[in-house]
């Protein structure tokens, strides 16, 4: 019995080592008023070292790009495009063959929205994004969010 104990113990040990180096980024969704009605929406990306992900634009033949899908709500509508705050970096990319935008550590991808009346809801939608190293690239991945706005 002792032995199989040990032996459970082990091989979650190993399991939660291969989720934690399978999933090397984590989100964070957040929103913050920054005017009456208006409120920045924050979907942060941290990264492990030397993992990097992707701008929201690259080119042709090249990696997919982050993209953010906001779900329709009638109370809410988008001001302007999602912007990226983060240490930008420009790379040639040999295993697609062109120079590529990405993001190592962290990036903060930032969309201004605004309420059109004061109640509270929530805005949703979808994060599609892929990983890579110097060695590998993990298969995209699409993480769904809510966040919470409005009210008194």
């Amino acid at each position: 019995m002792k032995r199989i104990s040990t032996l459970i113990v082990f091989m979650s040990m190993a399991c939660a080592g291969f989720a934690q180096a399978g999933d090397p980024v984590s989100w964070t969704f957040t929103s913050r008023k920054v005017a009456d009605k208006t409120y920045e929406i924050h979907l942060t990306a941290s990264l492990s070292s030397p993992w990097h992900t992707y701008s929201q634009t690259t080119p042709d033949g090249g990696p997919l790009p982050t993209k953010i899908e906001f779900t329709r709500n009638p109370l809410v509508t988008a001001d302007g495009k999602t912007k990226e705050i983060g240490k930008l970096q420009t790379k040639h990319e040999p295993v697609f063959g062109v120079d590529v935008k990405q993001y190592e550590g962290k990036v903060d991808f930032v969309q201004v929205v605004k309420l059109k009346t004061n109640v509270k809801t929530n805005v949703s939608g979808n994060v599609e994004y892929m990983a890579c190293d110097d060695n590998q690239c993990l298969p995209p991945k699409s993480v769904p969010f809510t966040v919470a706005i409005g009210g008194k």
